[in-house]
């Protein structure tokens, strides 16, 4: 289902047909079928899909489920809020603008389908919370300590950058203040790097 919030006396309705239109050719390539949903009149434009289907109980990659000695698996770089904070003050290379959107518009099928054969203990997308956020909820509920190695992380071209000038979107800010009390950074690691880890994704 489509959920669309769209300012109709702002902007074009030709911009909510594409934004539609996206959506429908995605949900196409994911293999289901776009069958309704709801619209509401709003001052800023949002737009999500609520997904329904079925899986087996004995496929389900859970999030609190990840298990002592297994590493932790990135299927795309980091760096979509920043990217994309950076876009609307007109502080992005071309090249690196076109990298970010191809990331954002590529599926997790693919990620899946590669990761179906191999012993995945749990799993889960990194989105609004940023890396930290999400990472924090999986070592939560599964009750480990996680490690990570920053220099290991992969980023989004652009991303440096940005974070050294501060151009953070609200989302990773908020992200970094809540986090902070539940992650111990070492002493080479700076609070632009924890900003980075903490920066909300997009998809």
């Amino acid at each position: 289902l489509n959920i669309v919030a769209f300012p109709s006396d702002r902007l074009p309705l030709s911009v909510l047909t594409l934004i539609l239109q996206g959506a429908a050719d995605k949900v196409k390539e994911a293999g289901a079928s776009t069958i309704g949903g709801h619209t509401i009149d709003d001052l800023e434009p949002k737009f999500g899909l609520s997904v329904t289907g079925y899986v087996h109980p004995d496929k389900i990659w859970k999030n609190s489920t990840a298990k002592l000695g297994h590493v932790l698996i990135l299927t795309k770089p980091v760096g979509t809020g920043l990217i994309t904070t950076g876009i609307k003050r007109g502080l992005v290379e071309e090249e690196d603008k076109k990298t970010a959107i191809s990331t954002m518009q590529c599926l997790n099928k693919l990620a899946c389908e590669l990761l179906l054969p191999l012993p995945v203990s749990a799993c889960t997308d990194v989105t609004g919370f940023g890396l930290l956020g999400h990472l924090y909820e999986m070592s939560k509920s599964s009750n480990l300590n996680v490690d990570i190695y920053f220099d290991k992380v992969p980023l989004l071209p652009g991303t440096w950058a940005l974070a050294n000038g501060q151009i953070f979107p609200g989302g990773t800010i908020n992200n970094h203040s809540w986090l902070s009390p539940h992650f111990q950074s070492s002493s080479n690691i700076t609070k632009t790097m924890e900003m980075i880890l903490c920066d909300a994704q997009t998809s």
